[in-house]
């Protein structure tokens, strides 16, 4: 695939949003912006009616599902392996995508039949993570670095399987399945051409395709053997994020019923006594969105309230340094709000023993990161607190709201454990410069690009050790760089 100029990703960029809500119009999603475009942010003040209170609690406790419906419903993420060519910010089906891996993933859908993968050996390091559609990881119980042949069994099926395939019984008839393999070994040692020729050998597909059997209708049939679609990096650009806070905000009765939908699909698990009542609840109340103004706008204020608190909840675990940090992504129980702050901030993030996540917009003074005025910051590792971590740990730098991927001239997106010459200062410390354009006198691999305008940043740790795995590390607080802006 041809790669873009900058001024051509630029001009990409500017009419993604607008196409893909074209897309998605089967769904209701560009018929629900143009209705209600010029709609007021305020919500007008009223008191809890049991409209208000109804609606704010499902909208937050079915936050993730208008998320992984809306994904699942492309055709080619079910029972088939996808990936993009590469990951720039193009990329923005997944919000805080990072180009530390190359991946794979699908939706299971497991309710007619198992589906068999097989991974190859291999000498890089990859992972799995599954998750159900709410975002609770479960242990798939295939082993860590695995290869053979295993059948992916749903909850109903009972039939029999192929005697070479391992069986792993998966809880739920929808899952999210999710391949990561580290372009870097834990040495620095770049592996991405073994890493490509892993992925590309990876085989996923239902079972009727395994046999050579004839499929049920809607089953895909890949002729390739299930190997893994790599496709051009457009194909993943949907801003789901981008579009579900539009929606929230300004046509918040057109993303109720989407939620609605999804809540009620059959991708939707089983739901608890309380969380059934609580959909039953909201259904008779919205009757399909029939009803006069008044009752309205008593929706609409609930669905941005519970939007507010969605977006504020995440900001509640900003830890000494002003670095948002979870330990419990993955494992909610009835932590329902963060559980949608982290769909809305890092929607597929791994759970504390496979990696850790801290997130800053601010720098050490609490003002906002901001590149404008050719402002240089710096993120300095004293000796000792550079993150430990079994695989790597990255720094990339992100949009603000959309927490998309920084356009850069030179598609640099991340500095990292592994980057080629990154050099540490003479007392053993290690900085990285965060900056629109390179800082005079500071190497081209200490420095991150980042936005002449509000930006924020991600440190990763994959595989945590020390004091990351137990919970004691605080990342050291950005701070404002004594060194000139380049001109």
């Amino acid at each position: 695939m041809k790669r873009l100029t900058y001024r051509s990703l630029l001009v990409l960029r500017r009419f993604l949003l607008q196409w893909h809500l074209f897309l998605l119009v089967p769904l209701g999603i560009a018929a629900g912006l143009a209705a209600n475009a010029h709609a007021e942010d305020e919500d007008r003040p009223m008191h809890q009616s049991d409209i208000f209170a109804t609606t704010a609690k499902y909208v937050v406790n079915f936050y993730p599902l208008w998320f992984t419906y809306n994904q699942s419903q492309v055709g080619l993420t079910r029972n088939r392996l996808i990936g993009p060519d590469r990951i720039s910010p193009i990329y923005q089906s997944v919000v805080a995508i990072n180009d530390d891996t190359l991946y794979a993933s699908t939706f299971l859908q497991l309710a007619d039949q198992p589906v068999i993968v097989t991974f190859p050996p291999t000498n890089t390091t990859f992972s799995l993570l599954t998750l159900d559609p709410f975002g609770n990881v479960f242990q798939s119980g295939i082993p860590e670095q695995a290869n053979g042949t295993f059948a992916l069994v749903g909850p109903d099926f009972n039939g029999a399987l192929p005697s070479n395939a391992t069986p792993i019984h998966i809880p739920y008839n929808t899952s999210s399945f999710i391949i990561r393999v580290d372009k870097y070994s834990p040495t620095g040692e770049n592996q991405t051409s073994q890493a490509e020729m892993f992925r590309t050998s990876l085989s996923l597909q239902p079972l009727c395709d395994y046999l050579n059997h004839p499929c049920p209708n809607g089953a895909p049939h890949d002729v390739t053997g299930g190997a893994p679609l790599i496709l051009p990096e457009i194909a993943f650009a949907t801003p789901y994020k981008t579009i579900a806070d539009t929606l929230a905000t300004r046509d918040p009765i057109e993303f109720l019923k989407q939620l609605q939908l999804a809540v009620q699909s059959t991708n939707t698990p089983p739901l608890p006594a309380d969380e059934a009542a609580l959909s039953k609840k909201f259904d008779a109340l919205f009757n399909n969105g029939d009803f006069d103004e008044a009752r309205k706008q008593e929706f609409a204020a609930a669905t941005r309230a519970a939007h507010r608190l969605i977006l504020e909840r995440y900001l509640t675990h900003t830890g000494p340094t002003n670095w948002v940090h979870f330990r419990n992504i993955g494992t909610w129980g009835d932590q329902v709000v963060e559980r949608a702050s982290i769909t809305e901030f890092i929607q597929y993030g791994n759970d504390i023993s496979a990696a850790a996540y801290y997130h800053v917009f601010q720098d050490r003074d609490g003002v906002s990161l901001n590149g404008s005025n050719r402002q240089v910051y710096v993120l300095t590792f004293a000796p000792g607190q550079i993150p430990e971590a079994k695989r790597f740990w990255s720094i990339t730098a992100y949009t603000p709201q959309a927490i998309e991927l920084i356009p850069n001239r030179i598609d640099k997106y991340v500095v990292a454990s592994y980057t080629p010459g990154l050099k540490k200062n003479h007392d053993g410390s290690l900085s990285v410069y965060l900056s629109a354009t390179q800082p005079p006198g500071v190497p081209a691999a200490n420095w991150l690009p980042v936005l002449n305008r509000p930006f924020n940043i991600m440190l990763r740790v994959y595989g945590p050790e020390g004091s990351v795995a137990n919970g004691t590390y605080v990342p050291p607080a950005i701070e404002i760089s004594d060194r000139p802006p380049a001109n």
